[in-house]
């Protein structure tokens, strides 16, 4: 049985994922990732650059894993299945920005926001910038893409560049989806998670 880790994303709080990890087969490992330094989470030394998480979450790595990711723990994914295709098997991302610039897809700049809301985060966080569009045709692993439709920090546009970057995506739109559909919305989304995750 998968090994399903989950991402959040600058919030850096695991508790995103509770509701939908809690509506997964209890026979799925479930391993729930806090970013430290991020959001309201306590800061750690060392831990403070994209690099530094993405050693973090690997720790986390074990056979047979699905990476669950939201928002910016999407950059995190796709940096995991490049770096250990043998060991990240699939992915699901929700509402993420995946390593590409969301600004030309018309998405809000969620930084003003983010520092209001946090301002004890670490300072790279909103400094911090992933553009990996030129290795993500490389990703083999098969990824279930969630976008709602409602979602102006990642659009609707995002997910389709994604889909049609990603040689085996599957995109589903959840009409009137917020950023925070995948906790908000859970039951809805955890039939089409489990469905992926047993095909």
């Amino acid at each position: 049985m998968s090994h399903l880790l989950f991402l959040p994303g600058a919030g850096g709080a695991a508790e995103f994922w509770y509701p939908l990890g809690a509506l997964l087969p209890a026979q799925y490992e479930k391993t729930y990732l806090n970013w430290p330094g991020l959001g309201h989470q306590a800061h750690r030394p060392g831990l403070d650059s994209l690099d530094a998480l993405t050693a973090y979450a690997a720790a986390q790595l074990k056979s047979d894993t699905v990476i669950v990711a939201q928002s910016m723990g999407g950059i995190f994914a796709l940096r995991l299945a490049l770096l250990y295709p043998q060991t990240v098997t699939k992915l699901v991302l929700t509402a993420a920005s995946g390593g590409i610039d969301v600004m030309r897809f018309g998405a809000s700049d969620w930084r003003p926001a983010y520092r209001a809301e946090y301002p004890n985060a670490a300072d790279w966080i909103t400094a911090a910038r992933a553009d990996h569009t030129a290795e993500i045709s490389s990703i083999a692993q098969p990824a279930l893409l969630l976008w709602g439709d409602a979602d102006t920090i990642s659009p609707v546009a995002v997910g389709k560049h994604l889909a049609s970057l990603l040689p085996h995506a599957t995109l589903q739109v959840i009409a009137g989806g917020t950023h925070g559909f995948a906790q908000e919305r859970a039951a809805e989304i955890a039939p089409l998670v489990q469905a992926f995750l047993t095909t």
